[in-house]
């Protein structure tokens, strides 16, 4: 067994391959951009490394620094994650020139998988069943539409290299092929350097199951089951559970040989996954095999009672794998989501920023959370948007259920837009709580996952109301214990007032409007003029800092996390956002200049479709920006004239800034 190896990756991967060495006695060498100086895996890790800038491509993908690490370090081993280096042969062919281990497949394995047309072929020879479709080394969006229209719409455009998503489209009709031709090859050359393309037919309800496999150089290779990650936005995982729900011992035993007989047509060794799409009649067929371990992972170790991460530092020492085919079993049921800073109800765009607040549910037996961050930590533009995986266990998928929402419920995070309320309505939905799912599941209930979002309730009103008032009897009796005359009035908050009802009216900023709302000061609280009527509101702060209030006979505990004058309300899983409003201090707001433009999130222009003086319509196409190797365009949301265009293609772009400016009558 190594004594020490180095890891090629960042965020809740590095800490969670961390967490397995440290257990085994195995010492940890971490590496670090300038943006992650201060990061939770180089705290963790027993030595760190600095090796360059914040950009990925001056950092954690130049594999010549890696490998110069581990020589200072000596590391004897490299475990890259997944991303980053983990599928790059030619770094790999770089380590073994070194005699330095990759804790990963061979060579030949990620260079067989690593071109999707060229995987096609070999599976077809291993007697893996494929999708319909063209994998050849010809290349032009002619020859990818009379493959089309052979085989009927709609396919689906890939990237041979591609994968999360990127440099994918799906085509419904024969008129869009160029477009969408264009825009997958330009999205996968950023992605991966290749704009070798593919075309398969598109299956219109499958569900994406995938097979866990794991062999060793000793020839043995077994399966620890399946995973099922059918429900996805832009092609990317939103939750996976493990086992398949609606799974047959038959069907389970089949995807599990033909994934292990595609492991060994490549001289696999360590841990991998096979995916395949699964139709309705139970035809299933290979789409990729993923030459690393999978960030899903831990729904599978939920249920086998394996640590996948030793199993992998083990095979690459040379060691067999500990258990065989008929030894592994499965108990109860595990579900994982991903806790991102994103905006769903904004085409799920990347979000940046503080982690000024950031509470996570209590890990027990039923709830485990692999991270990267922690409290006060920014999530950056440079990389992956995750804050952590959150995953449960339970005897049955109805419990893990239970423990999921729970578990959302209790997620606190403040300081970003994330999608922890997305995820909440997703795992209770109907449709979701009785498996009627597949690869189109959000498209298909998209009014319910995106509901629009009322005003703020009363509940929260009346909580940062009771918060301001706590807050400022705190503040008044700290003030009198350090005046020395703690019983001056001057020191009071009750709101008394000559000849009037002691009432105090606070202000609140929503969006765009002004919420009054009148406390009247009572011996036992308050009686708060809420828009929903009145309510008598009492409550105190408890040792967490938490409310523990009292809503007109209604018990509830609530967080109140404030900054400035912001406050974020978190109750009942939602989180509210209000700004406290001094009417004295406000002035007009400037009007906005009507028709201007801004970027929805960081990143840069690929390209400007118009024109200084141009005549657009609403709904015209009029740039296309690209943040996380993912392509965004910006329509245009009147009528008008382009009056001004601030930015050109190539140009990096801050969140808010304003990109054009369109003159409308």
């Amino acid at each position: 067994m190594f004594t020490k190896i180095l890891i090629a990756n960042r965020g809740e991967i590095a800490c969670r391959v961390i967490k397995t060495a440290r257990r085994m006695g195995v010492k940890t060498v971490a590496v670090y951009s300038d943006a992650d100086a201060g990061a939770m895996h180089v705290a963790m890790a027993d030595e760190a490394y600095h090796i360059g800038g914040s950009a990925a491509a001056d950092s954690y993908l130049v594999y010549e620094k890696i490998i110069d690490v581990c020589k200072k370090s000596g590391a004897q081993a490299v475990h890259p994650g997944y991303g980053f280096l983990s599928e790059n042969a030619a770094f790999c062919k770089a380590l073994a020139e070194n005699d330095i281990t990759f804790i990963g497949p061979p060579v030949g394995a990620i260079e067989a998988m690593g071109s999707k047309s060229e995987a096609k072929k070999i599976m077809e020879q291993a007697d893996v069943p494929l999708v319909p479709g063209y994998h050849g080394e010809e290349q032009s969006v002619e020859l990818m539409r009379e493959h089309a229209n052979k085989m009927g719409y709609p396919v689906i455009l890939k990237a041979a290299a591609g994968g999360g998503g990127k440099g994918m489209r799906i085509v419904w009709k024969e008129s869009e092929i160029e477009d969408a031709w264009d825009s997958a090859r330009r999205e996968a050359m950023k992605g991966f350097g290749d704009d070798h393309m593919l075309v398969e037919k598109y299956l219109t309800k499958p569900r994406h199951v995938e097979i866990q496999v794991f062999a060793d150089s000793h020839d043995e290779c077994v399966y620890l089951f399946e995973r099922d990650c059918s429900v996805q936005r832009r092609h990317q995982k939103v939750v996976e559970e493990a086992p398949a729900p609606n799974m047959t011992q038959d069907l389970r035993h089949k995807m599990g040989v033909a994934a292990c007989n595609a492991a060994r047509a490549i001289g696999y060794v360590g841990a991998g996954t096979v995916e395949f799409l699964l139709d309705e009649d139970g035809s299933f067929y290979f789409m990729e095999m993923n030459t690393r371990l999978q960030v899903e992972h831990p729904v599978t170790e939920m249920i086998t009672g394996e640590d996948l991460v030793e199993w992998q530092l083990r095979v690459a020492a040379g060691q067999a794998i500990p258990v065989k085919q008929d030894d592994l079993s499965m108990s109860g049921h595990s579900m994982e989501v991903r806790i991102y800073a994103e905006d769903p109800n904004n085409d799920f765009l990347p979000a940046t920023g503080e982690l000024k607040h950031l509470r996570t549910p209590k890990e027990s037996a039923h709830v485990r959370i692999d991270t990267g961050v922690r409290e006060g930590d920014e999530v950056s533009i440079y990389y992956d948007p995750m804050i952590s995986k959150l995953i449960v266990w339970a005897d049955t998928r109805e419990g893990a259920l239970r423990h999921m929402r729970k578990a959302l419920a209790d997620y606190q995070v403040v300081g970003l837009t994330t999608n922890i309320e997305f995820l909440a309505t997703l795992v209770s939905h109907p449709a979701f709580v009785n498996f009627d799912v597949d690869t189109g599941f959000i498209e298909r209930h998209e009014n319910d996952l995106f509901p629009a979002r009322d005003h703020i309730t009363d509940d929260a009103l009346a909580l940062a109301c009771l918060d301001v008032f706590i807050t400022r009897d705190e503040e008044a009796q700290a003030q009198a214990d350090w005046s020395g005359d703690p019983f001056s009035p001057w020191h009071s908050t009750s709101g008394f007032r000559m000849n009037d009802d002691n009432h105090h009216e606070l202000y609140f900023g929503e969006g765009d409007d002004i919420i009054t709302v009148t406390c009247h000061y009572r011996d036992d609280g308050f009686l708060m003029e809420l828009p929903g009527g009145d309510v008598h509101v009492r409550g105190e702060r408890d040792a967490n800092g938490d409310l523990m209030a009292d809503l007109g006979g209604r018990r509830m505990k609530a967080t109140v996390v404030r900054h400035g004058d912001n406050l974020e309300i978190l109750v009942h899983g939602l989180a509210h956002a209000l700004k406290l409003f001094d009417p004295m201090a406000a002035s007009e707001n400037m009007d906005e200049v009507s028709g201007s433009l801004t970027s929805p999130m960081p990143g840069k222009v690929v390209s400007v479709l118009v024109e200084k003086g141009q005549e657009v319509s609403e709904g015209d196409s009029l740039m296309i920006l690209e943040a996380m190797k993912m392509e965004h365009t910006i329509f245009a949301p009147m009528e008008g004239v382009v009056e001004d265009i601030f930015f050109n293609a190539g140009d990096q772009l801050e969140e808010g800034v304003e990109l054009l400016k369109i003159h409308t009558e």
